[in-house]
């Protein structure tokens, strides 16, 4: 049997005298699908910042190819291969979508800052390298036809994309998208559901999502995870978390409308 890739154990996260998570435990396969869905406030969001590093749990731990990354910042867990993308896409908006991929590559130089404002040679290098990376990126997410356009005239669906782009820039073993369908159409929820199989399918990566769309989540998850109040009510396929009556009363009821029965 495969070795879980991400292993979330025992999560819980405390501010003051509320509970935002309370003992969360499952484990992602690698090259995975799996979101995780529940009610407004039900702490998805918390438990993405303590998986990326952005929190620290106040009990349990984070796993990632088996050491603990939970008590790590960010930029180190980034750097060790998982990497969240955001609900507010973060980019340069005076900037092109092709400048905007490329300055995401820095997290992973090799030339030192001073290198970089010198000009040395392997600063020269790393750009050269982060400029060819930046192009295939854009190609592999469709977005060749906009890479020179500025990141403050694009729409939703191409700023979901290219935040997507910023993210694949660090060369992530695991991608985490929070709420990545928000705020487009059937079609463009239709193209991005298409790229993030693409991510999983072409470039071998685990994905972790948060999102309400729950029409979207059952077309594309091999597996969800379902908190509410802050505990993991249910864990299972899709089929599994349609016809769960925790999850079903979670969502008050309303089957068809709030899961995507």
């Amino acid at each position: 049997m495969t070795a879980p890739i991400l292993q979330i154990k025992g999560v819980t996260k405390r501010f003051g005298g509320l509970t935002a998570n309370s003992d969360i435990s499952f484990d992602v396969a690698p090259r995975e699908i799996l979101s995780v869905i529940g009610p407004n406030g039900a702490g998805k969001s918390t438990l993405f910042k303590q998986i990326a590093g952005f929190i620290n749990p106040t009990v349990g731990e984070v796993l990632f190819k088996g050491d603990r990354i939970s008590g790590l910042p960010p930029h180190k867990v980034a750097r060790l291969g998982v990497v969240r993308t955001f609900q507010e896409t973060t980019i340069f908006r005076s900037m092109t979508v092709r400048e905007n991929v490329i300055v995401a590559h820095h997290l992973r130089s090799k030339a030192s800052l001073l290198g970089f404002f010198f000009g040395s040679g392997q600063a020269r290098a790393d750009e050269a390298d982060f400029a060819r990376s930046a192009d295939d990126i854009i190609d592999f997410l469709g977005l060749q036809s906009i890479r020179n356009e500025m990141a403050s005239n694009l729409p939703q669906g191409h700023l979901r994309a290219l935040g997507m782009a910023i993210g694949l820039a660090t060369h992530p073993e695991v991608i985490l998208l929070d709420e990545p369908f928000a705020g487009m159409n059937h079609d463009e929820t239709m193209r991005m559901v298409a790229l993030v199989r693409r991510l999983r399918d072409e470039r071998g990566l685990t994905v972790l999502l948060v999102e309400h769309d729950m029409p979207a989540v059952m077309k594309i998850s091999d597996r969800i995870v379902c908190i509410n109040f802050g505990e993991k009510i249910a864990e299972g396929t899709p089929s599994e978390i349609q016809a769960n009556p925790r999850v079903i009363e979670a969502y008050l009821g309303s089957e068809d409308a709030a899961i995507g029965m």
